[in-house]
């Protein structure tokens, strides 16, 4: 049986820090030629398109739907609920000659032939130029985010620490856009909120981490970098438990109960908890001590005050 806890009763998490690390590299190698290869699928915010949402008097059959639209000006039509089962959302791709005000009147021809009572309710149209700016816009966001956080961090810690949190911070952010490649999850407005929120939650609780590594390098005087770190995790872990456990509540809620609109970002939010807590620990953490960061690196910088080496003037 493996020696779980150690040094005065911590547990001993970089006991498994490496190959877990080595599992952690090989998700975002992974992510990366997923993303390379397949690409993201982009919702309608980025692509263009437009979005019909429509009310039945009864219950629709979806699939029913989805074989009534066979114009080809209306091909590749997304039908989906959207809260209720007589709500439908109908997203439209950009068609090159097609006027968004034909694809609108065929698929309420073609959902009045299933029910005649079926009203309009919202029609929204987003031009292919909004949506590629909206791309570009929303990349160099993160971007941005990632160096500013960089530049606090490293004002805040020391260098070591501030390049474990960065890579933390990435390693969340290609990971989960890594599973929506993968499975091909639409991305779209709500999906990229969802993944700036999640670099700002991992980053809060590496933070903490890294605050209570910094007192600890103080403290203890004789422990090394790894019983430093493994202690200043287990004292934030109950932190981590109860900040992490009513936050999944909530996500959860939403992911299942949350309606289409919101579903990216709880997808985002659901998948970024889960790898930004344990990147804290196993990726920043683990990556500081590899760059060899040590007590010294923390002690305050003594300021030499002007004139301290003169001899003091004898009366």
């Amino acid at each position: 049986m493996f020696q779980l806890l150690d040094f005065k009763g911590s547990v001993n998490f970089l006991k498994h820090a490496l190959p877990i690390s080595i599992l952690s590299a090989i998700l975002v190698v992974g992510s990366l030629v997923s993303l390379a290869t397949r690409g993201i699928n982009w919702g309608l915010d980025f692509t263009g398109g437009t979005v019909v949402e429509m009310e039945f008097s009864k219950a629709v059959d979806l699939e029913t739907l989805r074989q009534a639209l066979v114009e080809p000006e209306v091909a590749g039509a997304v039908v989906q609920n959207f809260g209720s089962s007589r709500d439908v959302l109908v997203r439209l791709q950009v068609r090159e000659g097609v006027k968004s005000d034909d694809q609108v009147r065929i698929v309420m021809a073609d959902a009045s032939a299933i029910d005649p009572q079926v009203t309009q309710k919202r029609v929204e149209f987003v031009g292919p130029q909004v949506g590629k700016e909206l791309a570009e816009q929303g990349g160099l966001a993160v971007l941005v985010a990632l160096i500013c956080i960089l530049i606090y961090v490293s004002f805040r810690f020391e260098w070591r620490l501030a390049a474990g949190s960065v890579a933390a911070l990435a390693h969340d952010v290609i990971v989960t856009l890594g599973v929506f490649s993968v499975l091909q999850l639409e991305f779209d407005l709500t999906t990229l909120a969802g993944l700036l929120t999640v670099v700002g939650y991992s980053l809060n609780d590496t933070i903490v981490v890294f605050d209570r590594i910094r007192e600890n390098f103080l403290k203890m005087r004789k422990g090394s970098p790894e019983e430093v770190v493994n202690t200043s995790i287990t004292q934030t872990m109950s932190r981590t438990i109860i900040t992490t456990g009513t936050t999944l509540i909530t996500v959860v809620a939403l992911f299942l109960k949350g309606g289409t609109l919101i579903h990216g970002f709880a997808t985002a939010l659901l998948l970024g908890i889960v790898v930004g807590t344990y990147s804290s620990i196993y990726v920043a953490s683990y990556l500081a001590i590899r760059l060899g960061v040590s007590r010294e690196h923390m002690m305050p910088v003594e300021v030499e005050k002007e004139g301290a080496d003169q001899p003091p003037i004898v009366p």
